[in-house]
């Protein structure tokens, strides 16, 4: 690793974001006078884990045409936003999603602090300190894949994924500034984003080009290193279909845990990576709901 050069600081990344930030429906433009809404910074956080921006962006639209507050989602029927959810994934966000809004229109506004964010359902560490450094100006760290993969670069960090996450976490918090918080991390990950992109870092175009010890070294590209992937088993299960005679299909609410849960699917076993055999509960209970089906 070289000497240390020029010390990377937040105030040159909040001056290109200045120029070059997203324009996203969520997101409050830097040097606007408006405050970002709470309830919008915590949806579209929420429809953003394991998902990307493009995917999230019509159902965001959706949601916050049919519910514009907090207060409207929580009086939701739970089946119309599990239908509005269908398509985007992770089921237990959406019944999560549900949960978190009615706490916080009991309480009649979202937390301002991280602790009291970290209290709500479904809401990590993560999405807490998106919350509050974004909608409250809060100088919390906010670290996702983006800012992990920039400050691995930036520092130069070998020791690969997950076991680096706790030196890049420490690392991110020295650089997250007490002024413009939010504004800087929204910054860090559009750089993540936009500039220091997983292949193909666009390097020549970094605020942070001089001070990165990936760029010097020439192994951006490299960087962060994970560790070998678990293989993910194959799980089997059977379906079963039943169909009336006028062309209706049976269908049955899920269990509110597990694979898609609280949704609509046909009825079935249970998934196991065992070769499936027939499953006389499953099928007793297509022949009791067929038998009453009219």
């Amino acid at each position: 690793m070289r000497d240390r050069g020029p010390e990377a600081t937040a105030e040159d990344l909040l001056e290109w974001y200045d120029r070059h930030a997203r324009v996203l429906p969520w997101r409050v433009p830097p040097g606007a006078d408006e405050r970002p809404d709470p309830y919008r910074i915590w949806l579209s956080e929420v429809m953003l884990q394991q998902t990307t921006v493009p995917a999230v962006k019509a159902y965001f639209h959706r949601f916050t045409l049919e519910w514009p507050t907090v207060q409207a989602l929580a009086a939701a029927e739970d089946a119309d936003v599990m239908a509005a959810w269908a398509g985007l994934g992770y089921y237990a966000r959406a019944r999560n999603l549900l949960k978190c809004a009615r706490e916080v229109a009991q309480m009649g506004q979202f937390p301002d602090t991280l602790e009291g964010l970290l209290g709500l359902p479904g809401i990590g560490p993560y999405t807490a300190a998106a919350i509050a450094a974004i909608a409250f100006d809060r100088p919390e760290t906010v670290v996702d894949g983006n800012v992990e993969r920039v400050m691995a670069r930036l520092h130069g960090v070998e020791t690969p994924l997950p076991t680096s996450k706790p030196e890049l976490v420490k690392l991110a918090r020295h650089l997250t500034p007490k002024q413009r918080p939010g504004d800087y991390a929204q910054a860090v990950m559009d750089l993540g984003a936009t500039i220091c992109t997983p292949r193909n870092p666009a390097c020549g175009i970094c605020p942070w080009r001089e001070p990165c010890v990936a760029r010097f070294e020439g192994n951006a590209a490299e960087l962060p290193k994970k560790l070998p992937k678990k293989e993910k088993p194959t799980r089997l299960g059977i379906v079963y279909l039943g169909r009336r005679a006028d062309g209706a299909w049976l269908l049955e609410t899920r269990p509110a845990s597990g694979l898609l849960g609280g949704m609509l699917g046909w009825p079935g076993s249970d998934w196991a990576e065992a070769e499936p055999v027939a499953m006389p509960p499953a099928a007793r209970r297509l022949q009791a709901a067929c038998g009453s089906w009219k």
